[in-house]
């Protein structure tokens, strides 16, 4: 009774640090936004903020995994949410100026990173096999708490305003980062296979020699870069169609109350129809979705979209980190974790710069429709995956 007790304690605790991961990324990243339309910087350049926040940990998900399988992932942890403190120290004392808005970017992403490799190592160490899809549609359930309530702190703060109080936000973002360092500290490590001394770069070769790995990664990254560009664009869509801030920070909340359901059933929808039907269907609808969210239309149509958009791209992360925890060794699964990221931080780098272009010539809305287009594309390359089984 009392290992159920504390099994039930320390996941908790990680359910919550993992939502409050999401708050402070999740309200930076479109604040981060904000603070550059009231510098009147160009929508061609919020391609490149958005960017920002993926450069850096492209560089360092690799070591940071294998840090995470050596080091434990409380260390790890307390690192991210070092970084994510200092991101949003950067974003009040620099965020008047573009390079502090970058540099902001670039800590947040880094921190962000942290925080999320050590989450996800140990749901992967400590899940049975079996139970990794409702293990990983828990984490994310809870990832999907904080990705809703951040944007409400946008509405907090001059809501009825066309660009909300942006300095405001920043400081509590702060905040809950500082929050975020004691709720670090307090994280167990996982029971992990005794380290082996092997050869760094066979560990790598081996896990993308699995079966199925290339499309996963791709499949992945696409899903994660629609949510990035929702984020970044959906704001500039607001702005030109003269929606209010307000407005823009509800849209994405239903987006994440969205993607909280389908995270919560996915262990039963995943039996229900298996994760390779379930994975295409759920891209496809949010392709759909996304395809026609740019048109004009009743705010509550509108809303209605964004429902099934945020319902579409909840399924793919968890599957897909589902599939490669149970198809990774024990050891090796904190590198297998960043492995995946590494793909999700080059499609965060280079498919919102990609967006940018297209923004040039046609606004938030071009930007939107070319992301539709290649998630309809992820949707049906999604059929090839050996998730099943």
């Amino acid at each position: 009774m009392s290992e159920r007790w504390h099994r039930r304690h320390v996941t908790a605790l990680l359910l919550t640090h993992s939502a409050c991961t999401q708050v402070v990324t999740f309200v930076l990243r479109p604040t981060m936004s904000y603070r550059a339309i009231e510098l009147d910087v160009p929508a061609a350049l919020l391609g490149v903020l958005g960017a920002s926040f993926a450069l850096a940990p492209l560089l360092l998900a690799l070591p940071a995994g294998h840090a995470a399988d050596r080091y434990g992932e409380r260390r790890m942890a307390v690192a991210g949410a070092l970084m994510l403190t200092a991101s949003s120290v950067a974003f009040m004392v620099f965020g008047h100026t573009i390079p502090g808005l970058i540099a902001g970017g670039a800590l947040l992403g880094t921190g962000h990173l942290g925080c999320v490799i050590a989450q996800q190592a140990w749901v992967a160490n400590t899940s049975r096999r079996g139970g990794h899809d409702s293990a990983f549609g828990r984490y994310t359930f809870a990832a999907s708490i904080g990705q809703a309530a951040g944007p409400v702190l946008i509405a907090a703060f001059g809501g009825e305003q066309a660009i909300p109080d942006t300095g405001r936000i920043f400081l509590w973002s702060c905040v809950v980062s500082v929050a975020l360092v004691v709720l670090s500290l307090f994280l167990s490590a996982s029971p992990r296979a005794a380290g082996e001394d092997q050869d760094e770069s066979m560990n790598v070769r081996s896990l993308l020699r699995l079966p199925g790995l290339t499309h996963a990664l791709v499949t992945s990254c696409v899903v994660l870069a629609a949510l990035d560009i929702t984020l970044v664009y959906l704001p500039a869509l607001g702005t030109e169609q003269g929606l209010t801030a307000g407005t823009i920070g509800l849209l994405l909340t239903i987006r994440g109350v969205a993607s909280m359901g389908s995270r919560f059933f996915l262990g039963s929808l995943s039996r229900i129809l298996g994760r390779r039907r379930l994975l295409v269907a759920s891209t496809i609808a949010a392709a759909a979705a996304m395809l026609v969210t740019p048109l004009p239309m009743p705010t509550w149509l509108l809303a209605g979209l964004l429902l099934v958009l945020g319902f579409g791209l909840g399924v793919g992360q968890p599957l897909t980190m589902s599939w490669l925890a149970e198809s990774t060794p024990p050891g090796l699964r904190g590198r297998a974790m960043s492995l995946r990221l590494v793909g999700n931080r080059t499609g965060q780098l280079l498919l919102p710069g990609a967006a940018g272009l297209v923004a040039a010539g046609m606004g938030a809305a071009g930007v939107l429709l070319i992301t539709a287009l290649g998630l309809g594309w992820a949707g049906v390359a999604a059929r090839r995956l050996p998730v099943d089984g």
